[in-house]
């Protein structure tokens, strides 16, 4: 019977879609509100840096190799200059969820300005490698933070039904970023400096977003979470219709004095004390993983490299190819916008990580007979399984693993459990960065693409088998999946008995 009238509860909550069954009109549509667009825009930025920070670095190594020569003779300094902002972002992912859930979504985006400021200044101003790595350190451990802050802070100001969208918006951001690397690239090429200025200039989108931020408002689910009901009901005002707003206030004061009632700060311990959150986790790292070891950043980080192992020696062409390559990741992304709200999340991925398999077994035969020949035509196969592998991923394993991570965990350990997930994301990132020259120098380009064949069937698999379908559930809607997942239909009853106060999550009474 509680069973029953939780889900009843559920389905009768503000954004669900059983409510929004009863109160059509209320249903909010993508571009209905200009105002939580420019929340996502703005916090988006954050993203932009991301991508950006993390996609120049493809072109700038080009340069980086003729201005030191220590670099150049180096594999493994070319590959600790690129990954070193990894190594920074695992550390500001690990720390960047508590500092979220500490000191809110606003004030942790701030933070994260002023570090890229300083390492982006640092990189350029860098006389050695060395002060050059520090500078990329700097930048990851920004990273690492936006990483973690923007996807939570767009989806906790998101009405359900557009919320894969919103959050999606940051990944277009993210390949947006990258996109734009590319081109500064390019731009600066023949210009005296040419990696500093590549480097130097993310200090201005950061800058940008920094000035901006200071007029946004904090998440107002964070403000309920933190007591400060009457800021969140400001911000909740310019996002809902007065109708749906009331409801929204009443349903999230109601969730607010449970939390109070709970009165329990979470720690990294809990997430493995409670059957339901370890399942919730499971899915969201696995995903992160996963969206490593497919390979993404080996194309991202590596791309004109691995056009000119494919035969296009000249650094001018693996930069103008390279463009084609993130282009690509751009508009793959806004696909992803559209499919992952129409199509739903689970089918995206998969129907990603098939497109991306047969990519890069492409890549692995157009390697396996490499031709010296610069205009060979294995080496344009090259090229076209690139094309191909980015059209695949971009929209879904892109953006499906990140907006999964910002909706799959209950508000008391989205902070946590998204910085453990971003966490694990960069550890993967790093160890897929540091190693991808070294493993393609020993065994061979062909032979490594085909692993990361192998291990996409293994992410098809995992994703087919443990991913729920999220599209357009509140996030109550999807807390319940985890507590059927963990306890069964049956023995859920018994769970919410030992555990009154998620059994209400409008604080009504179970016997009614």
């Amino acid at each position: 019977m509680t069973n029953i009238v939780i889900t009843t509860t559920l389905q009768s909550a503000p954004g669900s879609s059983g409510y929004l069954d009863l109160y059509p009109e209320r249903k909010m549509s993508f571009f209905k509100n200009p105002y939580v667009l420019g929340l996502a825009a703005v916090a988006g930025i954050g993203g932009l840096l991301f991508g950006y920070d993390t996609g120049v670095i493809s072109g700038a190594l080009l340069y980086i190799k003729d201005d030191f020569e220590s670099v150049r003779e180096s594999k493994i300094l070319q590959e600790t200059i690129v990954s070193m902002a990894i190594a920074g972002a695992i550390f500001g992912a690990a720390t960047g969820g508590l500092f979220n859930d500490a000191y809110g979504r606003k004030m942790s985006t701030l933070f994260a300005d002023v570090i890229f400021i300083f390492g982006s200044i640092t990189m350029a101003a860098a006389p050695d490698p060395y002060i050059l790595i520090m500078g990329r350190l700097l930048i990851g451990y920004a990273v690492g933070i936006a990483s973690v802050t923007a996807p939570v802070y767009i989806a906790e100001a998101s009405p359900s039904e557009i919320r894969g969208s919103l959050v999606s918006t940051n990944a277009l951001m993210i390949t947006g970023g990258q996109f734009i690397s590319y081109i500064v690239n390019l731009a600066f090429m023949r210009v005296p400096g040419t990696w500093r200025w590549m480097l130097g200039v993310s200090a201005v989108p950061a800058l940008v977003q920094f000035i901006l931020m200071l007029f946004l408002p904090e998440s107002p689910r964070w403000l309920f979470m933190k007591n400060r009901k009457n800021e969140a009901v400001d911000v909740l005002s310019n996002i809902y219709v007065l109708a749906r707003l009331e409801d929204e206030v009443e349903f999230l004061t109601a969730e607010a004095k449970q939390d109070i009632q709970k009165n329990k700060k979470v720690r990294f311990g809990d997430v493995y004390k409670s059957k339901e959150i370890r399942l919730a986790f499971m899915v969201g790292a696995g995903l992160m993983v996963f969206q490593q070891f497919t390979g993404i950043n080996t194309v991202m980080y590596y791309g004109p490299t691995i056009i000119q192992m494919a035969g296009f020696k000249s650094n001018e062409m693996a930069l103008q190819i390279s463009i084609f390559v993130a282009a690509m990741n751009a508009v793959g992304t806004v696909l992803g916008i559209y499919l992952i709200d129409h199509a739903g999340r689970r089918i995206l991925a998969l129907c990603s990580l098939g497109g991306v398999f047969a990519s890069l077994v492409l890549l692995f035969v157009s390697f396996s007979n490499q031709s010296s020949s610069a205009a060979s035509s294995t080496g344009w196969l090259a090229v076209l399984g690139l094309i191909l592998y980015i059209a695949f991923f971009s929209p879904g394993m892109g953006p499906v693993p990140w907006t999964m991570n910002s909706e799959i965990y209950p508000k008391e350990y989205r902070g946590v459990c998204g910085g453990m997930a971003a966490t694990v994301c960069w550890v993967s990132n790093l160890i897929v960065s540091q190693t991808f020259l070294s493993v393609a120098e020993a065994i061979g380009t062909a032979l490594t693409f085909l692993i990361l064949a192998i291990i996409t069937v293994f992410a098809f698999v995992f994703v087919f088998l443990y991913i729920p379908e999220t599209k357009g559930l509140t996030f109550d809607e999807v807390e319940l999946i985890w507590k059927e997942r963990a306890w069964g239909s049956s023995d859920i009853n018994k769970n919410n008995n030992n555990n009154s106060d998620s059994q209400n999550l409008l604080g009504r009474d179970n016997d009614q």
